[in-house]
């Protein structure tokens, strides 16, 4: 088997901590990022994939070097096209690989599942289910009448039998219902939840793309095996979901669903992350049932509130009613509409080599605390609007200052001049870190000219 995870979005209802360049997945919610649970889940299942965007590249390879995965295969995205195009590019490349007889499993990025071993075993009966030359879709027994999922309704008799798991025909997939619809698909017990999980052999999934989507397909079929042309095929090729471009058409023969429950959650709002842990220490009073996801190491006090969410980041406060936590789109549409930095970016960012933190952003200085992996270095670059002054804190290196080397340790400060050429380079096993203070008229990201870089960024 192999396992694919789609990792994608931008996870906008658990903003303020998920954020378009820092979504969900990779955010430290349940003690360890949803990708790295997925991950590892998915290495029990074979030699996992990853489809992605091209814009998460930092984020994923920083994933997949802490969980000692680098042999995973990734297919970068150069922009998103929802699911269906990336499940037909991802087919196209296993084909090219001989894959053709393979059986594989697509599992979203950000879900969480607390029951692991009663997953892999639904997974396994799923892949003995679509080597009949049918694709299988996950269902989650429904626990109670949710609105913001899509429904599978299955027929009553069973197509196959393992133990107390059984696979059934798929009658229709049905959009996110209102409140009503969703108690009368309850009480009629032939429905699940959508957990956005198939299994289907590589040959039926692309005689699949060749009946339904056929233009789809004659694109992709045009794919190198090393993806150097993904970018000018994704620029012509239509954007949907594979619940439309395919799942939809499938009749009952065709595609089958095996309800279960693992303990799945998609986390896909406050709610649902507050009903799935404690959460920060909060003293109440005259209050109760309030939840806070906030910093570490501050004090939270509620005074005569009740069932409220809390999230704090270190840029941006919310606070939810309990049950309104869907409406967190429209504080994000708002923040759109403004042009606000607060929807894509945090106040730290991850690159290539390592961390920074902005600690402060006025109109005369910026500063940041900048954080170097061991044997790293930044790229060599200069400012036209800016100079910096450095104070190394802990570590050591070396910085190349107009191609000068220079020796730092924690006490040293260079000063970078308006214009000058220059690197921080960790040359020992240990992290380096500084702080950095930009003084000029301009201190946005983009003030950067490279002139050599170790991760060929422009």
């Amino acid at each position: 088997m192999i396992p694919v995870i789609l990792s994608g979005g931008s996870g906008t209802r658990l903003w303020p901590v998920s954020r378009q360049n820092m979504p969900k997945q990779f955010c430290d919610i349940f003690g360890q990022p949803l990708q790295t649970l997925t991950l590892q889940r998915s290495l029990k299942l074979g030699q996992p994939w990853i489809v992605t965007s091209k814009a998460l590249e930092t984020l994923t390879e920083l994933n997949l070097k802490q969980n000692q995965a680098q042999q995973v295969r990734v297919v970068y995205e150069p922009v998103g096209k929802n699911t269906a195009p990336a499940i037909a590019a991802l087919c196209k490349l296993l084909q090219s690989q001989g894959h053709n007889d393979e059986i594989v499993a697509i599992f979203p990025s950000d879900h969480l599942i607390k029951e692991e071993e009663a997953f892999l075993k639904v997974v396994h009966f799923a892949a003995e289910v679509a080597a009949e030359n049918r694709v299988v879709t996950l269902g989650i027994t429904p626990s109670y009448p949710e609105t913001g999922y899509g429904y599978i309704q299955t027929r009553a008799v069973g197509l196959k039998e393992n133990g107390t798991l059984k696979a059934y025909s798929v009658v229709k997939f049905h959009e996110k219902p209102d409140l009503q619809k969703a108690k009368e698909f309850i009480s009629q017990g032939s429905f699940s939840w959508n957990a956005g999980i198939f299994v289907f052999k590589v040959s039926h999934m692309i005689s699949l793309f060749e009946k339904h989507q056929p233009e789809m397909w004659k694109q992709i079929s045009n794919l190198k095996e090393d993806s150097s042309n993904l970018g000018e095929i994704y620029s012509k090729v239509q954007s949907i979901s594979i619940d439309y471009a395919i799942m939809e058409k499938l009749n009952g023969e065709e595609l089958a669903c095996i309800p279960a429950e693992f303990g799945w959650s998609d986390v896909g709002s406050w709610d649902a992350v507050s009903s799935l842990q404690k959460g920060k220490d909060v003293l109440n009073v005259l209050g109760q049932e309030n939840f806070v996801f906030g910093e570490q190491g501050k004090h939270y006090s509620m005074i005569g509130m009740e069932d409220v969410i809390v999230v704090d980041t270190k840029d941006a406060l919310m606070l939810i009613k309990k049950g309104l936590s869907q409406d967190v789109r429209h504080v994000v549409d708002a923040l759109n509409q403004q042009k606000s930095a607060l929807v894509k970016d945090h106040v730290f960012e991850y690159r290539p080599w390592g961390y920074f933190e902005i600690l402060k952003d006025t109109e005369t200085f910026k500063s940041k605390v900048i954080r170097v992996n061991p044997q790293s270095q930044l790229s060599y670059q200069s400012h036209a609007k800016r100079e910096e002054h450095w104070t190394i804190t802990k570590g050591s290196g070396e910085v190349v200052l107009n191609d000068e080397v220079i020796p730092v340790s924690a006490g040293t400060h260079i000063h970078i001049p308006l214009g000058a050429k220059h690197r921080m380079r960790n040359t020992s096993n240990e992290m380096l870190e500084f702080v950095e203070v930009q003084l000029g008229t301009y201190f946005g990201e983009d003030d950067i000219v490279r002139y050599q870089d170790d991760y060929k960024r422009n």
